[in-house]
């Protein structure tokens, strides 16, 4: 990496070095990265453009790897499963994974607003960097970025079936076929600007004493996020098996 490509402190060449191993591709051209990295509070040369194409490159890949994948589904399920893959609250999540919180370069105001760890930015990051690999190397190497990232949370739904279900409808299901009252929600705290407002929602269920939280961007998408990590703690628990009803009759004496 030529270190004349960047204009930052020379602690900061380390972190976008390991970035680099973390994600698997090393960049010919620089720039490209430090630009995907940085938010347009810090420098007229921001993401942004980057994101652009990154959103296009993303949706392609992850709809030629569903096609591949699962041959006999329809359009609409495909679809379904797409949205569920490239959304934001699952780029925030890989983003969380590959470090890049500590790699964006924002203005100190942003960044002391939290605006290292908002998930909106955090997602336009994934998409900047796909986005700029594809300029620096061709669409084979972003899509390969795409598959590293994109495989495992794609392997954690068993079926189709498990994607094409939103998170709320499955958890319903799950407790419902149990015989178990269904999870409450309830708005905990928003936090943020009113255009970047964040939605914390508690899901609770006290038959199995759970309580959670989620964040989203909108009530619902709390919802939806609060629902996942009850799923992810509930999922390897067996079916509860219903005891029988035991009917007595009394019997009534003879006229």
């Amino acid at each position: 990496m030529s270190r004349s490509d960047f204009h930052e402190p020379a602690s900061s060449f380390p972190k976008l070095d390991a970035l680099q191993q973390r994600i698997g591709y090393q960049f010919k051209n620089p720039r490209l990265l430090a630009r995907a990295l940085t938010h347009k509070s810090f420098s007229q040369e921001h993401y942004e453009r980057l994101e652009f194409l990154g959103d296009a490159v993303l949706s392609l890949a992850v709809s030629d790897m569903l096609y591949s994948q699962f041959d006999r589904s329809d359009e609409g399920d495909l679809t379904r499963v797409r949205a569920h893959l490239v959304r934001q609250e699952t780029l925030h999540k890989l983003a969380v994974a590959m470090g890049l919180p500590e790699c964006l370069r924002m203005s100190e105001g942003e960044a002391k607003g939290g605006g290292a760890q908002r998930p909106s930015i955090l997602a336009d990051a994934v998409e900047a960097i796909l986005g700029a690999i594809y300029l620096d190397a061709g669409f084979a190497e972003a899509q390969a970025l795409v598959g590293r990232l994109i495989k495992p949370v794609l392997a954690q739904g068993a079926t189709l079936d498990s994607w094409t279900k939103d998170a709320k409808t499955a958890l319903q299901e799950w407790l419902q076929a149990r015989k178990m009252p269904v999870p409450t929600y309830r708005i905990d705290a928003t936090r943020g600007k009113a255009h970047e407002q964040v939605f914390v929602v508690a899901c609770e269920l006290p038959a199995l004493g759970i309580a959670v939280l989620g964040e989203g961007l909108s009530r619902r998408a709390a919802e939806q996020a609060a629902a996942e990590i009850v799923l992810a703690q509930i999922k390897d628990q067996p079916p509860v098996t219903p005891k029988p009803t035991v009917v007595v009759k009394k019997r009534t004496r003879a006229q």
